[in-house]
């Protein structure tokens, strides 16, 4: 069996150009254009790529772009100051605070002091809480992302049994809400594995779609796999001799799943596609409340 490649690029770029189309229609219509602020904190070189590409991908769409980038040694106070001030910045309709920030910074905190209609990470307590209610605004990106990989492919995940590998705020718990929740990419049972789960290799086998978010380098294997289930890759690591790779032996399990998703170019390019979406959507519920 040679697993069907679950391509994130392809359906980026296809999901990217309907946003596209979206914003122009909206602005030709006298709506707002779609403004993101990106902020990121010190000198981290993976940091800066990823904003790099955030802003790119939103000045392909149409979107306006509000960049900062303060220095490493910037004080909590600082930044909070700065959140305020796009709090309050009408033209700024999501605001993107890249992680990790510095040790002198509490993440929490400023999580928590985005306004819950800014947050297009998906990140505030208030949108964790009405996803966890079945009544989500904005979803964090790469479980958004990931739902739409299984959509868009025709995976059906209605009945499916789903495991989880790994339990984060930004991953784990969000990617089985989603899952878990009524409607196209939901309607299935979920089970959230970690590293403490027991037997964790029966349960992986046990599932019809694996996500893999648990941040080890080929940690599932081909014996950890069921034939023909649907693997999905969140993982970014680099290997000793600085090659990207994700949590799924990519390699074998191919030859034993019957769909998977490559580390580069499956979730990373949804991740960012979902930001536009959010971003957008953002810009349109400021304009109701307008």
């Amino acid at each position: 069996m040679t697993a069907r490649i679950l391509d994130g690029r392809a359906l980026a770029l296809t999901m990217q150009a309907e946003i596209a189309a979206a914003v122009a229609e909206q602005v030709n219509c006298g709506g707002p254009r779609p403004g993101l602020a990106a902020i990121q904190v010190g000198d981290n070189d993976a940091s800066a790529r990823y904003v790099r590409g955030k802003i790119e991908a939103c000045e392909r769409a149409g979107f306006a772009s509000f960049p900062y980038r303060l220095p490493a040694d910037t004080t909590e106070a600082q930044l909070l100051n700065l959140i305020e001030r796009l709090n309050s910045e009408p033209h700024v309709h999501g605001i993107l605070v890249q992680l990790p920030l510095p040790c002198q910074i509490n993440e929490q905190t400023i999580i928590g002091a985005v306004w819950p209609i800014k947050d297009v990470d998906g990140f505030h307590p208030t949108n964790q809480g009405l996803l966890a209610s079945g009544n989500p605004r904005f979803v964090a990106c790469t479980p958004l992302g990931i739902q739409q990989m299984l959509v868009r492919n025709c995976i059906a995940t209605e009945g499916a049994h789903a495991v989880v590998i790994g339990r984060s705020n930004i991953v784990g718990k969000p990617m089985a809400l989603l899952l878990m929740s009524k409607g196209p990419g939901g309607d299935a049972t979920v089970t959230v594995a970690h590293s403490k789960s027991r037997d964790l290799a029966a349960i992986a086998r046990s599932a019809d779609i694996l996500i893999a978010a648990i941040g080890r380098a080929h940690f599932v294997t081909a014996d950890m796999v069921k034939p023909g289930a649907a693997v999905i890759d969140v993982g970014i690591n680099r290997t000793s001799k600085g090659k990207l790779t994700g949590d799924v032996d990519f390699h074998e399990v191919s030859k034993v799943a019957g769909a998977i998703s490559p580390v580069p170019g499956g979730v990373g390019p949804m991740t960012i596609t979902m930001l536009l979406h959010n971003t957008l959507r953002a810009s349109q519920i400021g304009q109701r409340q307008s």
